[in-house]
């Protein structure tokens, strides 16, 4: 039988670079590719030059700075404002911040804050350990908004043409990502385009906007270049995705920071939840910008998750992170199930239902969920689990015949797959075969009934968390997208 895969498209690298000066040194070269610039001719960046093109006049870094410590926008010393306010020509070509979060990926945060602060300035790098992103948003920016309004164009130049980098994981990019989204709500335009440098584990946002997938040891000289491509680098859109987890009021649920509660139980109401619905019922909610998944990856995530928040000191770097990761995978019966285990709680669709939209079209339907999967992960990338591709490069015909269209991350569809254990996920991760192929929606709803399952586990863009199942009444988890897009700096 014919794949849907096509072989060619398999076949193909993913980041291809051109050839480089025999000049350039291996470990050069690796952090080239570490940073996402093998695409990039060999070229020297200067410093100054750099610093130039990236800073932004003292009188604006230190009014950010003392506004954003007294956490008010107004709180411009008078004499920081320049009489009449500052010309345009006074804007650097691309004024820059950087996050930089010190607990991600071999807690490189440290000396990558001091490097980028000789780069840049101190006043431009935020530790997010100090500085929230919120913060940032709240008084940061409306700081130059204020200096704006009292007609310095030098301050209205820099928030126009302000760009962001986040040196941190997946999650540290959807952190900053959900709150600069919340400028779309207050109309406070326009939004300033995120690069990223990856100091995750998996870092598929980095790797799909073509930043690349790991931090590099010869990462000084790299680092000039990550930020010299960011000032310049066209901007690309990204769909964000809302999730709305609604409960019984009786569960107790620890949910995952990027899940804050809902004041309103929002389910769509063109889907009657009928009898299941709880009578009372609490709600979270929050946004994803890679993938949803429930079931048993999700189970070995919460593991991992809880093991590294316990016992630190075994979090030393990416290496040593996957393999405590794929010994919870063993562990915890992924990829082979204790035979004394019921088998009835081997495949999610003991538990669980699935509603979805298609494109255009109002209306819900139900959708068969296949047997034996043990996961299912709702996927907005191409990049899952450190650079695989489990939806695969689907041929043309089987696209037609599965009502499906080629997927991109700003096409306002999601792609929903299955992993029947983890000898499955593995041979998809590897590229060999593709995930069980479950649906392309715009919209999605989960629900969950417990049963002889206690909890269910789920994780949004790397954040688990456990999910009590009641026996009487269905937990629903819906997946909308939102009305905005989300801007990313495109390296590729």
């Amino acid at each position: 039988m014919d794949s849907p895969v096509s072989k060619s498209d398999a076949s193909k690298e993913k980041f291809v670079g051109s050839p480089r000066p025999s000049s350039t040194t291996t470990a050069d070269s690796k952090a080239m590719r570490g940073c996402g610039l093998s695409n990039l001719t060999w070229v020297g960046v200067d410093k100054v030059e750099l610093r130039q093109r990236l800073m932004m006049p003292e009188y604006l870094r230190l009014a950010m700075r003392d506004c954003i410590k007294r956490k008010d926008s107004t709180a411009i010393p008078d004499h920081l404002l320049l009489p009449g306010g500052a010309v345009a020509d006074m804007a650097p070509h691309a004024p820059m911040v950087v996050f930089i979060n010190p607990k991600s990926g071999g807690r490189h945060g440290p000396v990558l804050k001091e490097r980028l602060q000789l780069l840049m300035s101190e006043e431009q790098v935020f530790d997010l350990t100090e500085v929230k992103p919120h913060e940032f948003v709240q008084y940061g920016l409306a700081c130059l908004e204020t200096v704006a309004a009292k007609g310095d164009e030098c301050a209205k130049e820099c928030r126009a043409r302000l760009r962001i980098m986040v040196a941190g994981g997946d999650g540290t990019v959807g952190w900053v990502l959900g709150c600069l989204g919340e400028l779309n709500k207050e109309g406070k335009l326009p939004i300033p385009p995120v690069g990223v440098i990856p100091l995750g584990t998996g870092n598929d946002l980095s790797r799909s906007f073509g930043w690349g997938g790991s931090f590099p040891f010869a990462w000084r000289s790299a680092i000039k270049r990550t930020l010299h491509r960011a000032s310049m680098g066209p901007v690309a859109r990204l769909d964000s995705w809302k999730i709305l987890v609604s409960m019984p009021s009786g569960e107790v649920v620890d949910p995952p920071y990027s899940l804050k509660p809902a004041e309103d139980n929002e389910l769509d109401q063109g889907l009657d939840a009928g009898i299941d619905a709880p009578p009372l019922a609490k709600s979270y909610e929050g946004v994803f910008y890679n993938y949803l998944s429930i079931g048993m990856d999700a189970q070995v995530a919460y593991g991992f998750h809880h093991l590294r928040n316990t016992k630190p000191y075994l979090a030393q770097g990416p290496i040593s992170n996957k393999i405590i990761y794929s010994g919870f995978g063993c562990t915890q019966g992924w990829f082979c199930t204790p035979c004394v285990n019921d088998p009835g709680l081997r495949g999610l669709r003991n538990i669980m239902k699935i509603h979805i939209k298609k494109a255009n079209c109002a209306d819900w339907e139900e959708i068969a969920v296949p047997k034996n999967v043990r996961s299912i992960v709702a996927l907005n990338l191409h990049s899952y689990g450190s650079g695989s591709h489990p939806w695969g490069n689907l041929k043309p015909d089987y696209l037609e015949k599965r009502g499906f269209v080629e997927a991109h991350c700003d096409d306002g569809l999601i792609e929903i797959f299955g992993f029947k254990q983890g000898w499955h996920a593995s041979f998809v991760m590897a590229e060999l075969i593709s995930a069980i192929h479950i649906a392309q929606a715009a919209a999605v709803r989960f629900e969950l009934r417990g049963g002889d399952w206690r909890d269910a586990f789920l994780q949004m863009d790397g954040e688990p968390w456990k999910q009590p199942m009641s026996t009487e009444y269905s937990t629903f988890v819906e997946i909308k997208k939102v009305p905005f897009q989300s801007l990313m700096i495109n390296n590729e």
